[in-house]
């Protein structure tokens, strides 16, 4: 899954920005799901989650800005970033019409996020295995085991 967002001779920059826009379209996700649902609880725990999603692409925008030598652009960035997947290799589209029933309670919501949590790491370390550049295996390696704990 997801594995047709990279082909392995990507640049440490390519792969990067690859999981920007992987970690941006689960934030979108979690951020639909939280104004469709009518439980206040189950809403404010969907935008943390999309929240912690957005610290996680600040950290992915750093990393570039350090890999470039200088900070571009946010929003030049940005327009560079558009995937129609999630983290975890999901569309979002077809995994809100697979588990919105999954996603009525607070449990549920944390259920889902720990599933997806644990197959972005999975994405990543298949990247990584994939990647032909060693600067982009490292990134992805060390992306992997963070996936889920770059709380603020």
């Amino acid at each position: 899954m997801g594995m047709a967002a990279l082909k392995g001779n990507e640049t440490a920059a390519q792969a990067i920005v690859t999981a920007y826009a992987l970690e941006a379209g689960l934030a979108e996700f979690y951020r639909r799901i939280a104004m469709t649902t009518g439980d206040r609880e189950v809403s404010a725990l969907l935008t943390k989650l999309a929240d912690i999603e957005d610290i996680h692409r600040d950290k992915l925008f750093g990393l570039y800005a350090d890999l470039e030598g200088e900070t571009p652009d946010r929003a030049a960035f940005e327009s560079g970033t558009v995937l129609t997947a999630m983290e975890g290799g999901f569309t979002s589209e077809a995994f809100i019409h697979e588990n919105r029933d999954a996603m009525l309670s607070p449990s549920g919501v944390l259920d889902i996020a720990m599933m997806l949590e644990a197959q972005g790491m999975d994405l990543y370390m298949r990247y990584a295995e994939k990647s032909a550049d060693k600067k982009t295996r490292d990134i992805f390696l060390g992306l992997a085991p963070t996936c889920g704990f770059w709380l603020p």
